[in-house]
């Protein structure tokens, strides 16, 4: 094949592959205030651009280049201008308007992270105090190429484990095998999870996006708490079935899952029977369960290491 030279890469055969551009990781806390109860969302926002950008690769020129913190001023003036109903909301509003309003950008996608944080109940005047809640991170990405939308939504670092009700055996033994098998051990694991939209044209009623994500964080939860588990395979399945099957918006659902470890410690040698009381809690090297659960006849988008990011 031979490569056309243009003028901004005369006679050099090396093309310019995929890129995009924006500001990472722009904080942004939004306080709303009803009278003397205020209330809070917490924002990691990251904004990166794609489109027609050759130029400035090529030749240096910046003529179609929003710079990066104009981006960052922008969600910030986004954050009062349109509030934060929803981290899938407002990244709507950042991936529209960055591509409307800028005839080089062909593309912006959105990622989010949010911080919960949970009213301090107290005998004091006003509800103005909060705590860090919970230790997931919620999460959002939306993408918008002025046609259709996609959003992926989920969580990172939500650990939960099962003290009970977990078996695991039956598994292939070789020369190199010295796991005994299991027919009651914990399991324990750190959830990370994204779940795909279906909506995917202004033309469709969008979601309730708090509700899509409380819902599915409940559903996620029930699943792993009410399956009796042969193997962490069989629970991660049933997660991502729980919510397809209960959340007629979502149509995927990527698990990644690390197996966080217990074994028991062998307390014979100071005269004492551990009877599934005594565990060490390891932290590597851990199995790690990674898989997608789709709704039937729709197809698979959620990259597979995207739960690794």
């Amino acid at each position: 094949m031979t490569v056309q030279p243009s003028p901004s890469r005369p006679g050099r055969p090396v093309l310019l592959g995929q890129n995009q551009y924006g500001k990472a990781e722009n904080r942004v806390v939004r306080i709303t205030r009803d009278g003397d109860t205020h209330h809070i969302k917490d924002l990691n926002v990251s904004v990166a651009l794609s489109g027609d950008m050759d130029d400035v690769h090529y030749s240096g020129s910046n003529a179609h280049v929003l710079p990066t913190d104009t981006t960052k001023n922008t969600v910030y003036a986004f954050a009062k201008e349109h509030g934060i109903a929803s981290a899938e909301q407002f990244g709507i509003h950042l991936a529209r308007h960055f591509v409307t309003s800028q005839e080089p950008i062909h593309r912006a996608r959105i990622r989010i992270e949010e911080y919960s944080w949970e009213r301090i109940e107290h005998h004091g005047r006003g509800a103005h105090s909060f705590v860090r809640a919970n230790q997931e991170t919620r999460l959002a990405q939306i993408t918008y190429d002025g046609t259709s939308w996609e959003v992926v939504s989920g969580l990172k670092d939500l650990v939960v484990m099962n003290s009970t009700d977990s078996e695991f055996h039956g598994f292939v033994k070789d020369t190199y095998t010295t796991l005994p098998e299991a027919h009651d051990r914990i399991l324990a694991t750190q959830v990370s999870a994204r779940w795909r939209f279906n909506w995917t044209d202004d033309a469709q009623q969008a979601p309730d996006w708090e509700t899509s994500y409380a819902e599915s964080r409940r559903h996620l939860l029930e699943a792993f708490a009410e399956t009796y588990s042969l193997s962490l395979q069989q629970t991660l399945y049933e997660m991502g079935a729980r919510i397809v099957e209960h959340r007629d918006e979502i149509d995927e659902v990527r698990f990644s899952l690390p197996n966080k470890h217990h074994f028991l410690v062998d307390l014979e040698p100071f005269g004492l029977k551990n009877d599934n009381e005594v565990y060490f809690a390891a932290d590597r090297p851990y199995g790690l369960i990674e898989a997608t659960v789709l709704r039937e006849g729709r197809p698979q988008l959620i990259p597979a290491d995207l739960t690794n990011l």
